[in-house]
C-alpha cells in the first residue's frame, strides 16, 4: 500500500477514498483484460445487452404509433426522458452494477474473503466481476438521447446546455447510491435481490415516461423519499419547458448535484451500518 511522507520520517496510508478508488481501478482492470481476452464474446454479449434494452424503447415506439401525445408530452420529449434516464442508470450499472450480488455473498460466506483483504469492501464489491459488456445499454441510451436532441424542439440556453452534462452525472451519481443502499439492505435480508431490482432497475423503468401518467402519490414518493425525480424528471423539465411536477419551483432543476452528493452520503452511512451488521456465516 502506498504512503505518504512527511518531513519527520512519518508516514501514513493514503485516505481512504483515493484507496478505494486505487483498488476499484485495479480489480475492474483485472476484469476487463479477462474480458477483452475473447473478444467475440465481448462484442456478442454487448450487442445482446444493447438489443434488450433496446425493446423497450421500441414498446414506446409502438405505443406511439396508436396516440399523438403520452400525458402531454410528444413522442420526442419522451424519447428524451428515456435517454438520460437510459444514460444515467446505464453509467451507473457499468460501474457498480455488480452490488446487487452482494445477498450471495452474505448467504455462502465469500463476503469473508474480502474483509480479510487490506483493501476497502465497498470497492471490492463494486468491481467484482466488471461488466464491459454492459457499454451496451449506455450506447442504446446515448443513441436514443442523440434522436431526441435532434427531434425535440428546445429553445437552447447557455444554462440548458450546462444542466445536461451535469444532469447525466448527478442521474448516475443517484443511481449509484441507490445501488449502495440497495445492498447494505442485503445485510439484513440477504435474499433481497429482487426487492433492489424494483428499486434499480425499476427506477429507470418508471423515468421513462412522463410524471404526469402517474399518481400524485408515487410522485411525491419519487421526489421527496426516494429522489429519482432529480434524475431526469424535474431538470428534463426546464430544458424542456414543461410544467414542473407536483408545482415546484423552478430551481429545483438545477438542484440534482447537491441531491446527488446528499444520496451518496447517505447510502455511505447505510453501506457501514449495514456490514457492521454482518455476522459471517462460519464456512
Amino acid at each position: 500500500m502506498a504512503e505518504t511522507a512527511h518531513a519527520d520520517g512519518r508516514t501514513e496510508p493514503p485516505g481512504r477514498v483515493a484507496e478505494g478508488l486505487r483498488t476499484y481501478r485495479l480489480i475492474a482492470a483485472m476484469w476487463i483484460r479477462s474480458t477483452m481476452a475473447y473478444r467475440t464474446s465481448f462484442a456478442l454479449t454487448t450487442f445482446g445487452n444493447f438489443a434488450a434494452t433496446a425493446l423497450d424503447f421500441v414498446a414506446i415506439l409502438l405505443m406511439f404509433s396508436r396516440v399523438d401525445a403520452l400525458g402531454g408530452w410528444s413522442l420526442a420529449e419522451v424519447a428524451f426522458l428515456y435517454g438520460v434516464s437510459g444514460v444515467c442508470f446505464g453509467l451507473a450499472d457499468l460501474a457498480i452494477g455488480s452490488m446487487e450480488r452482494l445477498g450471495r455473498r452474505v448467504r455462502d460466506g465469500t463476503l469473508d474473503t474480502l474483509l480479510v483483504r487490506p483493501a476497502p469492501v465497498l470497492a471490492q464489491v463494486a468491481a467484482d466481476r466488471f461488466a464491459l459488456r454492459r457499454l451496451g445499454r449506455v450506447a442504446q441510451g446515448v443513441l436514443v438521447l442523440g434522436y431526441a436532441l435532434t427531434v425535440v424542439d428546445v429553445d437552447w440556453t447557455a444554462a440548458k446546455l450546462l444542466l445536461m452534462p451535469v444532469m447525466l452525472l448527478s442521474g448516475a451519481g443517484i443511481f449509484c447510491a441507490v445501488f449502495v443502499a440497495a445492498a447494505a439492505f442485503q445485510f439484513v435480508a440477504q435474499d433481497a435481490s429482487e426487492v433492489s431490482n424494483a428499486f434499480t432497475y425499476g427506477g429507470t423503468t418508471l423515468l421513462q415516461y412522463p410524471p404526469t401518467v402517474f399518481a400524485l402519490d408515487l410522485v411525491r414518493g419519487v421526489t421527496f423519499v426516494m429522489p429519482l425525480a432529480f434524475v431526469n424528471w424535474l431538470p428534463a423539465s426546464y430544458v424542456l419547458d414543461r410544467p414542473y411536477p407536483l408545482d415546484l419551483p423552478q430551481w429545483v432543476a438545477f438542484a440534482p448535484p447537491l441531491v446527488a452528493v446528499a444520496c451518496c452520503a447517505l447510502a455511505g452511512l447505510a453501506w457501514r451500518a449495514g456490514l457492521r451488521t454482518y455476522r459471517s456465516t462460519g464456512s
